[in-house]
C-alpha cells in the first residue's frame, strides 16, 4: 500500500539532525505554563501529542526575564532553578520519541505591566501601559537574557528555542520603524533596526554550538500600516540565516491588527503564498502557518513547494494524534480544528486555562480520561446534537452498550451551524462524530423519536436526554404576523428572505443570521477574501496592505437589533468579535443597541430608539432572542425511578454553546 501522503512523510534533513515528518506542533499558550504545577499537566500535554506522531513541538512563550513577561507571574527561563521544571517537559517529549524547543518570547510594549521596555516609549494600542524606551545598556542586557534563555533551554534538556521575532512582540517592534523611533546604532535604517534580531541569533547560535536547533519566527507579512516592505522581509530572511538559523517560521500580521488571520472565515492555508514567496530567496528551510488543518492540505502545500514543512497548534489541541491517523490512512478519523477560538485563545484572553471546543480533554488530560469500564451498562440517548454525539462516542468507546435516537439525524444545530458563512468547518465536526459513533458501535437509531412510555417499557441502565433547544419567542404585540419567522426557519431555508429585514437579537445567533443575509457580495475565493480585508497578495507597499480595502454590497436592507444599551455581540468571543462586527459593517448592516419594540404590523417593525419612535419598513422580522431547554421528556421521566440525565442544550439553554455540550457530553461518558 503506497503512502497516503508522501510528502508529509518525507523525513528533513537539517544537517546535524533529521526530522522524521514535515509536521511541527507551533507555540500556542494553554495557561497551564503559569498555573502552580501546571507543568506536569504540559508534560503529558505535550506528550500525548508526540505518542500521536508529532516528531517537533515548539512550546508557548516563555520570557528570558522580569521585564519581557507578557502578564505578571507568567512563566520565564532566566535562572538556573528554574531549570528543573522544565525538565520535565523535555523527558515526557523525549521519552514518547519527539523533540521540543522552547519559545523564547519578550512582549516588549504589548506586556500587560508596568515595567514594558520597547524600542521606543510609544503605547500599544492592545495594552494600557506605555513602555519606557530601552536605554543602550538594556539592548545589551536584553540580548544577553534570550542568549541565557537559550543557554539555559539547552541545559534542560530541549533540541532548541524558536526565537519568536513576529506578531509584534519585541524583536519585531525594533524592526519596523512604526515602533522603533530611535537615532541611535538600535534604529533609523533598516541594518540598524534589525540588528537586535541578528545580534540575538548570532549570540545564541555562538553560545549552544552548531549542532542544536534555532527556530526564527519572522514577521513575513505586518498587515501594518508603516510595516516591512517585501524587500525588507527578504533580507531580513538572508541575514537571519547568515546569523545561524536552523529554519525560519512564518509569522503573520501583529496582534494589535484588525484583519483575521485564524479565526473560521478566514480561507484555508490563506498565508502559505507568502512562505512560497520568500522560498527561493533563503537556503534554511521555510515553515508555513495559520488555518492549515488536514493533512491533504499539507500534502497540496509541500507537493507544489510553497514550505518545507507546515507549523500547525490548534489542530493539536483539537486531535493529539493527527499525525498517527494521517499516516495510517485514517485522516476520515481526525478530529478537525474548527478555528473556533472559543475553547483556546478566548479562554486564555480570560486568564483561563486553553482547551477545545471539540475535544475537551484538552489540557486536561491528566483529569478528565477515558477508561474502559468495568461494568458495562446498557444507556439509552435521545438526541444526537453536539452533546448527544459526544457522550454516545466515548461511552460506547468505553465499554458501554448505547442505543441513541434521534427524530431527524444526527448533528442537531450544527446543521444550522454549518450554513452560516465562516463556519462551514463544523461539517468536519459532524463528519468526525458520525465515524467516532460508528467504530465505537453505537446503535443508532436515526429518524426514530422515543416517548416517555416506551423508555419506561425499556430495561436500561440510565437514560440520557440530550434533546437541545427550541426558539424563544418574545412578548411582543403583533409576534404571530406573518412577517416574523425565526432563525430556524431562515438558516434551514424554509423562507424566502425579502430585500428589507429586521433582526431581534443581536446576540451570536442574530450575528450569523445577519452574516448569512449579508452573504450575497461577500467573496468566498481566497483572492477575494484577501482583498476584501484590504490584504495585498502582490506586496506592492509596506506591511502588505492595500490602499483600501474592497468595499462589500449587500443587495438587502439588513437592520440588527437587541433591547441592551451595551455594544451588539459584546457576548461574542473576545479573539473573533470584533471579525463579525467589522464584517458586518463593511456589509452595510445597520446596528442598533437600546431598541424598545412596541409592535409589528403590516407597516412593518415599530420601534422606539434614542427615545425616537420609528417604523422600520421591512418584509421580516427574524426571531433571535434566545431559547428554551427541550426538557420535556425529562419531566415526564421525573417520577420513574430510572437514572436520568440532562446534558447540553436540554439542560441549560445559553445561545449555542456547543463547547459546553460537547464537554458535558464526554465528562459525563467518562464518569458514567
Amino acid at each position: 500500500m503506497s503512502e497516503p501522503y508522501p510528502n508529509l512523510f518525507k523525513p528533513l534533513d537539517l544537517g546535524f539532525t533529521s526530522l522524521e515528518n514535515r509536521v511541527m506542533m507551533g507555540s500556542m499558550h494553554t495557561g497551564l505554563e503559569d498555573t502552580r504545577d501546571g507543568f506536569e499537566k504540559l508534560a503529558d500535554f505535550y506528550a500525548e501529542r508526540a505518542r500521536g506522531g508529532v516528531r517537533l513541538i515548539v512550546t508557548g512563550g516563555i520570557s528570558p526575564n522580569l521585564r519581557g513577561q507578557l502578564v505578571p507571574f507568567s512563566s520565564r527561563l532566566s535562572s538556573p532553578w528554574q531549570v528543573h521544571k522544565h525538565r520535565r517537559l523535555t523527558s515526557a517529549v523525549h521519552d514518547a520519541g519527539s523533540r521540543i524547543c522552547m519559545q523564547i518570547l519578550h512582549a516588549g510594549r504589548y506586556a500587560m505591566h508596568p515595567l514594558a521596555l520597547a524600542p521606543s516609549a510609544i503605547r500599544s494600542p492592545i495594552s494600557p501601559f506605555k513602555p519606557r524606551a530601552m536605554s543602550s545598556g538594556q539592548i545589551e542586557r536584553t540580548i544577553n537574557a534570550y542568549v541565557n534563555a537559550a543557554v539555559l533551554a539547552q541545559k534542560a534538556g530541549y533540541d532548541g528555542v524558536e526565537i519568536m521575532g513576529s506578531e509584534g512582540y519585541l524583536i519585531n517592534q525594533f524592526i519596523c520603524r512604526r515602533t522603533n523611533r530611535r537615532d541611535d546604532d538600535w534604529g533609523g535604517s533598516f541594518d540598524n533596526r534589525i540588528r537586535f534580531a541578528t545580534e540575538i541569533v548570532a549570540r545564541t547560535r555562538q553560545a549552544v554550538g552548531a549542532h542544536w536547533i534555532i527556530i526564527y519566527r519572522l514577521s513575513m507579512l505586518d498587515l501594518l500600516d508603516d510595516g516591512s516592505s517585501w524587500d525588507e522581509v527578504v533580507l531580513l530572511a538572508q541575514a537571519i540565516e547568515a546569523a545561524g538559523a536552523t529554519l525560519i517560521n512564518t509569522g503573520i500580521g501583529w496582534h494589535e491588527v484588525r484583519i483575521p488571520t485564524i479565526a473560521a472565515m478566514v480561507p484555508r492555508a490563506a498565508f502559505t503564498w507568502v512562505t512560497a514567496r520568500l522560498r527561493p530567496s533563503v537556503s534554511v528551510p521555510l515553515i508555513t502557518s495559520n488555518r492549515i488543518n488536514t493533512p491533504q492540505q499539507i500534502e497540496q502545500i509541500l507537493a507544489a513547494g510553497d514550505a518545507d514543512m507546515v507549523s500547525m497548534a490548534r489542530p493539536f489541541l483539537a486531535d493529539p494524534t493527527f499525525v498517527e491517523k494521517a499516516k495510517q490512512n485514517r485522516s476520515s478519523r481526525i478530529n478537525t480544528c474548527i478555528a473556533c477560538n472559543q475553547g483556546c485563545l478566548d479562554r486564555v484572553f480570560r486568564k483561563q486555562l486553553a482547551t477545545c471546543l471539540v475535544n475537551p480533554r484538552a489540557c486536561h488530560e491528566t483529569e478528565l480520561i477515558i477508561r474502559q469500564t468495568r461494568i458495562p451498562k446498557k444507556i439509552i440517548v435521545v438526541g444526537l446534537g453536539p452533546a448527544g454525539m459526544a457522550f454516545a462516542s466515548v461511552a460506547a468507546e468505553r465499554g458501554h452498550v448505547v442505543i441513541a435516537y434521534d427524530a431527524a439525524g444526527i448533528g442537531g444545530q450544527l446543521n444550522l451551524a454549518v450554513k452560516i458563512p465562516g463556519k462551514g468547518e463544523f461539517e468536519e465536526t459532524l463528519r468526525y462524530f458520525r465515524h467516532a459513533m460508528e467504530d465505537a458501535g453505537v446503535d443508532l437509531r436515526l429518524g426514530q423519536s422515543l416517548s416517555a412510555r416506551q423508555i419506561r417499557s425499556t430495561e436500561t441502565d440510565a437514560v440520557v436526554i440530550a434533546t437541545g433547544v427550541s426558539p424563544q419567542m418574545p412578548a411582543i404585540d403583533g409576534i404571530e404576523h406573518d412577517k416574523v419567522v425565526s432563525y430556524v426557519d431562515v438558516i434551514s431555508g424554509r423562507v424566502v428572505i425579502g430585500n428589507c429585514v429586521a433582526i431581534i437579537g443581536a446576540g451570536g445567533i442574530g450575528f450569523d443570521v445577519a452574516t448569512l443575509l449579508a452573504e450575497q457580495g461577500w467573496p468566498q475565493d481566497p483572492q477575494g477574501w484577501l482583498q476584501a480585508w484590504g490584504i495585498d497578495a502582490q506586496y506592492r507597499g509596506r506591511g502588505g496592505l492595500l490602499e483600501r480595502p474592497q468595499r462589500i454590497e449587500t443587495a438587502r436592507k439588513i437592520y440588527l437589533l437587541q433591547r441592551k444599551p451595551s455594544k451588539p455581540g459584546a457576548t461574542l468571543g473576545k479573539t473573533t468579535g470584533w471579525i463579525h462586527r467589522s464584517s458586518l459593517r463593511n456589509a452595510g448592516v445597520e446596528m442598533l443597541s437600546g431598541v424598545k419594540y412596541e409592535r409589528i404590523d403590516d407597516q412593518g417593525l415599530h420601534i422606539v430608539h434614542e427615545g425616537k419612535s420609528c417604523v422600520l419598513d421591512v418584509d421580516h422580522v427574524v426571531i433571535c432572542a434566545g431559547q428554551i431547554p427541550n426538557r420535556h421528556l425529562a419531566d415526564e421521566l421525573a417520577d420513574s425511578g430510572m437514572l436520568v440525565y440532562l446534558i447540553g442544550g436540554a439542560d441549560k439553554a445559553v445561545e449555542l454553546d456547543a463547547e459546553r455540550a460537547i464537554r458535558q457530553g464526554v465528562e459525563l461518558a467518562a464518569k458514567i
